[in-house]
């Protein structure tokens, strides 16, 4: 990603922290090369090139000034979708978690909810001033609210896309990963009727899968410290079968006995 020199604009040391930017004119020349390339890679992805549309989001990316957070989470999400495709599925998680971070900058999750709820009880906003001035103050009005449903819908995408490289990943940390994106999913309001499908469909499926994984997980775990305990118990001449574990009916809890014979 481009990075303005952050010595042309030094605050003094009475400012507070600003980050660096481009000149207008250079931001969108930068923007304009980024978009060429980002359609490029369009073109490869639409004809099944997905190593070669990665290539051109990659290039798309280095051409962005690092600190326009939407692009770069529009790009991150397309890369992912091309792993989705590829089938890489942790290159497909690692793309969409950057696109979500970067959403999660311009809109964290605790100002969304507040908006809505906000939306909710406002209902109509007053507009002050007259003539041009309240025909401006509309029009951001518009693109405020229009950036803020851009960013919703891009962060249904890359989390759709990150719950699906989860489930496809497998392992018990992952299926929880899938499972809890996927119930954030199933509270948008605006999330197009085949995505709820796919959603409501995986939280169904996930429990169980979740349960095998957890359990396959601890007995491979259990058997590791086993081999461990049977490696430091051998020169004593005992084994981990020396040891018993078990458990009070009333108390749910556990006792260790030892048999010496064993």
């Amino acid at each position: 990603m481009a990075s303005p020199d952050s010595s042309r604009d030094l605050p003094n040391e009475s400012d507070a922290p600003v980050a660096p930017r481009f000149p207008q004119e250079e931001e969108a020349a930068l923007l304009e090369e980024s978009n060429a390339q980002k359609s490029t890679a369009n073109k490869f992805f639409t004809s099944s090139q997905y190593s070669q549309a990665i290539g051109e989001y990659d290039k798309a990316l280095s051409s962005c000034p690092n600190y326009l957070e939407y692009e770069i989470a529009v790009l991150k999400s397309n890369i992912a979708a091309c792993h989705l495709k590829l089938e890489d599925w942790k290159a497909a998680i690692e793309s969409a978690t950057a696109a979500l971070d970067a959403l999660d900058r311009l809109l964290p999750r605790e100002k969304e909810k507040k908006a809505d709820e906000a939306g909710k009880d406002a209902g109509v906003v007053e507009i002050e001033g007259e003539g041009a001035e309240a025909e401006e103050e509309l029009k951001k009005l518009e693109m405020s609210d229009q950036r803020r449903d851009d960013i919703l819908r891009i962060r249904a995408k890359a989390l759709m896309r990150r719950a699906k490289a989860k489930s496809e990943q497998g392992g018990w940390g992952n299926l929880q990963g899938a499972e809890e994106d996927y119930k954030v999913l199933a509270q948008l309001p605006t999330l197009p009727p085949q995505d709820n499908k796919i959603v409501q469909a995986a939280l169904r499926s996930l429990p169980p899968r979740i349960n095998t994984a957890k359990e396959t997980e601890m007995g491979d775990m259990m058997g590791k410290l086993k081999e461990l305990g049977n490696g430091i118990l051998k020169p004593f001449g005992l084994s981990t079968d020396n040891f018993k574990m078990e458990k009070d009916p009333n108390t749910g809890g556990y006792s260790m006995n030892f048999n010496q014979g064993r």
